[in-house]
């Protein structure tokens, strides 16, 4: 049994034997009585479940998780409790980032990103105990000063979290400093830009192939993430007869029905997915075929096509174009059908990608908009035909597959209506 000791100027020890028979000393310093005796039961308890192997009570585990660095060390030093590793924060990062087997290419670039940010500010070999409250503070404050956007700034602090939940679960550290920081993005409207109809007309023209009409066209009128799922998409996805295409979704694919989602053919992706698959390889897998190395940076050369488009490359690149797509949607097909071809919430959409236009306003008001923001896509083709610009759908029963006449160049909607046919399965035949 453990008994307590009084040293001189008011200072308290614990003193027991260990079930090897050896006589230990706990030095708790100058404390008050009741707070010796409170010590002394834990270590009594600490002391039986040694000896039987008991497990201990809910209220000691609690208070054994809630002691400062230097107490439970004083108990680790008696042989009360295990010593606790206290890595050091960039070999803990380190081991968290290998340790994930779970975690896409991109994501492990984002936690290496945060951690380049946190050794930046912080000396690795600094402790992670160590860091407090007002510490991560000072971390975000240098963020801001390092001109990051508030949305960024925000992203590596949730994945700052990441690490220190991490080590508050194996019981590295006794809270995480970042636990009431903010984390979550918010939407900047001021990087809202739709991108017209007659802009992506342009910006179509200057590409200088169609695999690079396909990765924009994808994205601006089928609405899908670049480039993870715009390159993700294979043949095998494409359903000519019933005019749908699967879209891959690696980022959802973690969430229960989330691996994948069905959005129509829309005309305006027909006539270049068409023209890519006369252009494909025998035997090619994937939609796509270039840009499809993770070191390929899509927005910077989208930016040089946008420039030779004549136009100024507008913010958020790629997400913009799903933006626009699904505000476009929506003035169409009732919310819940948009959400599940765009891949997104109600509420994710009215937060990050649903965008008021100039149209909106011009309709309101009963002004005579030209307009073409929320234009039918439907609509708009109907209009070029009776320019004579295009025909219509099905007109004449040819199959893809066996079309070599085809020319090697963008076909607009109405060749690649007249040319089309209802293949004899799920797919056309790959050319041989």
């Amino acid at each position: 049994m453990a008994s307590i000791a009084n040293d001189p100027n008011g200072r308290r020890r614990i003193q027991f034997t260990d079930a090897a028979g050896k006589r230990k000393t706990l030095r708790l310093g100058k404390v008050s009585l009741r707070h010796s005796e409170s010590v002394k039961v834990k270590v009594n308890e600490l002391l039986s479940a040694s000896i039987t192997g008991a497990p201990l009570s809910q209220e000691t585990s609690l208070w054994l998780k809630q002691l400062d660095k230097v107490m439970y060390e004083k108990l680790a030093a008696v042989g009360l409790v295990k010593p606790k590793a206290y890595d050091a924060l960039g070999s803990y990062i380190d081991a968290y980032i290998d340790g994930r087997k779970d975690i896409k290419t991109g994501t492990r670039t984002n936690l290496k990103q945060a951690k380049r940010y946190l050794l930046e500010h912080f000396d690795e070999s600094r402790q992670m105990r160590d860091i407090s409250a007002g510490d991560a503070e000072d971390f975000r404050q240098y963020l801001i000063g390092r001109g990051l956007s508030d949305n960024t700034a925000r992203r590596i602090i949730g994945r700052t979290k990441q690490f220190f939940n991490d080590a508050l679960k194996r019981g590295q550290i006794d809270k995480n400093p970042f636990a009431g920081m903010v984390s979550s993005v918010r939407a900047n409207h001021d990087r809202f830009f739709f991108v017209t109809r007659e802009m992506s007309e342009k910006v179509l023209e200057a590409c200088p192939d169609i695999q690079w009409r396909l990765i924009f066209a994808l994205a601006r009128f089928g609405g899908l993430r670049c480039p993870s799922e715009v390159i993700a998409v294979k043949w095998e996805d494409v359903n000519w007869e019933h005019n749908r295409i699967r879209v891959p979704s690696p980022k959802t694919e973690h969430h229960e029905g989330g691996a994948s989602r069905m959005i129509p053919l829309f005309p305006e992706l027909r006539p270049l997915l068409l023209e890519a698959f006369e252009e494909a390889g025998e035997g090619e897998e994937y939609v796509v075929t270039s840009c499809r190395s993770s070191s390929t940076n899509l927005r910077t050369h989208m930016h040089r096509i946008i420039h030779r488009a004549g136009l100024e490359p507008w913010p958020k690149t790629f997400q913009n174009l799903r933006s626009t797509r699904e505000t476009e949607l929506a003035e169409q097909y009732p919310i819940h059908v948009v959400c599940k071809w765009i891949g997104n919430s109600a509420a994710i959409a009215a937060t990050h990608y649903l965008q008021l236009t100039d149209e909106h306003f011009a309709r309101a008001t009963g002004e005579n908009s030209t307009s073409e923001a929320t234009q039918n896509p439907t609509q708009k083709l109907q209009e070029t035909a009776r320019n004579g610009q295009s025909g219509q759908q099905g007109q004449e029963d040819e199959n893809p597959s066996n079309a070599g006449d085809f020319k090697k160049k963008r076909l607009n909607a109405g060749e690649c209506e007249r040319r089309l046919m209802t293949p004899t399965g799920f797919e056309p035949v790959l050319l041989g």
